[in-house]
C-alpha cells in the first residue's frame, strides 16, 4: 500500500503492518497498529500529520475550512481576525477567525443573523478559519475525528466545533524546489500519486 502524509505531503510505501512488534496481514478499525514506511526519517512527519491512502481519498493541506462554533466561556468578544490556538486530533496550531459568516441556533441550527460584527459567550455561529501554519483536517460529516476541534486561549477551552467543509489546498507544494532534496525525490519516485504539473 502507498500512503501519503500530510500536510507535509511525503508519498511512500508501507513495508509492514505491526501490532505489538509482530505482522499483520491487515488492520481493523479499532485496531492500535504501527506500520513500518520505506525511506521516511522520523523528522519527516510530525504531530499532528495525517497519513492516508494515496489512491482513495488522499490526506491534504487545508488551506481554510468552515465550522459551527459554540463560544463556551469567553471574557469580552470574539471578532474576526481573533487567533486563538485550535486542537483538532494531534494538531496543536494557532487559526484565525477570518469571517464571521452568521449567527445560528445552536439547538436548531437556524440562522438568527448574517455577518455579525462580534460573538459572546454562549453564541453559536458559522465561521471562516485559516490556519496559521500547515494543517491536515476534514469535514466531520466524511472523518469525525478530524472533523471537531476545541478552541484554546488564556489555558482554557473557550470554544468547540466541528468543521463544515474544507478548501483543500493542491499538492503543487510535493513538486516544490524549496521542498528537502529527500522528500522531492520520494513525490518523483511515486509520480502517479501528484496532479499533473500546468
Amino acid at each position: 500500500m502507498v500512503v501519503t502524509f500530510a500536510p507535509v505531503n511525503v508519498t511512500t510505501e508501507v513495508k509492514s503492518v505491526e501490532m505489538h512488534h509482530e505482522a499483520l496481514s491487515e488492520a481493523l478499525p479499532g485496531d492500535n497498529v504501527g506500520f513500518n514506511v520505506k525511506n521516511v526519517s522520523v523528522k519527516d512527519v510530525h504531530r499532528g500529520n495525517v497519513a492516508g491512502d494515496s489512491k482513495n481519498d488522499p490526506p491534504m493541506e487545508a488551506a481554510g475550512f468552515t465550522a459551527q462554533v459554540i463560544i463556551l466561556n469567553r471574557p469580552g468578544q470574539v471578532s474576526a481576525g481573533y487567533a486563538p490556538v485550535l486542537d483538532c486530533h494531534t494538531a496543536h496550531i494557532a487559526c484565525k477567525f477570518a469571517e464571521l459568516k452568521g449567527k445560528i441556533d445552536h439547538r436548531s441550527g437556524k440562522k438568527l443573523e448574517d455577518g455579525p460584527k462580534f460573538l459572546k459567550s454562549g453564541d453559536a455561529a458559522i465561521v471562516d478559519m485559516v490556519p496559521g501554519k500547515p494543517m491536515c483536517v476534514e469535514s466531520f460529516s466524511d472523518y469525525p475525528p478530524l472533523g471537531h476541534f476545541a478552541v484554546c486561549d488564556m489555558r482554557q477551552t473557550v470554544a468547540v466545533g466541528v468543521i463544515k467543509a474544507v478548501d483543500k489546498r493542491q499538492l503543487e507544494l510535493a513538486r516544490s524546489p524549496s521542498l528537502p532534496r529527500k522528500l522531492r525525490s520520494l513525490n518523483e519516485y511515486y509520480p502517479q500519486y501528484l496532479p499533473p504539473q500546468s
